[in-house]
Formats: structure tokens, sequence, C-alpha cells
């Protein structure tokens, strides 16, 4: 079992920035690949970006989603066992409750977060 948490939600004004992370523990090796998903009310979850890894070699892959490309940042402690989503020039449309997720690259995640609320608003 692989247990994740998320944290660093909340309110900010159109063109902030935060950071959400994700930090997950139990039996990490049995994971190599790590995203976050968001929801927004009446709306489907997407996946906003997603970080996978090899286990002997540590090179990385990473995927955005069209709407962030370019705002967005993934990235992955090793010594932490921890995901981070950084977030910049944030928009309204960004308003959703972000979900991190873990499992194995290629299939879907077997592990969830709680979810954490980032709101954008003035």
């Amino acid at each position: 079992q692989v247990q994740v948490v998320e944290s660093g939600g909340g309110l900010v004004q159109p063109g902030g920035s935060l950071r959400l992370s994700c930090a997950a523990s139990g039996s990490i090796r049995s994971i190599n690949a790590m995203g976050w998903y968001r929801q927004a009310p009446g709306k489907e979850r997407e996946l906003v970006a997603s970080i996978s890894w090899s286990i002997i070699w540590t090179a990385t892959n990473t995927y955005y989603a069209d709407s962030v490309r370019g705002r967005f940042t993934i990235s992955r402690d090793n010594a932490k066992n921890t995901v981070y989503l950084q977030m910049n020039s944030l928009k309204p449309e960004d308003t959703a409750v972000y979900y991190c997720g873990a499992g194995r690259q290629g299939g879907e995640y077997a592990y969830w977060g709680q979810g954490t609320q980032v709101t954008v608003s003035s």
C-alpha cells in the first residue's frame, strides 16, 4: 500500500502562484508515476500534469495539459518521496479541487490523496 497526502492549496489572486505538495509513503518502490488531476464544479476530472521515472536509471518523463503548459511545473524530490506542482500565472479557470495520484507508468493511478482546494479569485 501507498499513502498519498497533498498540501498547499488555498486562495490566491489571478496572476499569483501556489505550490502543491504530494508526499508518498509506504510501499513506494511499487510506484513509478505520480500526477495531479483537478476537478472543478460541474466538470469532469482532468489530468493536469504527471511525472514518471525509471526505477533503475532515475530518468524522468513529464506531461502537461495544454491549458497549463508554460505556467505549471511538476517536479520530484527523491529524498523526500514528494512531488510538487508549482503553479504560476494562475487564472480563475484553474479553480478546482486538485488530487494527487500515484501508481505505475502507463496504467491508472491506484493510490489517491484526499484532494486540496485551489481557488483563484480577486
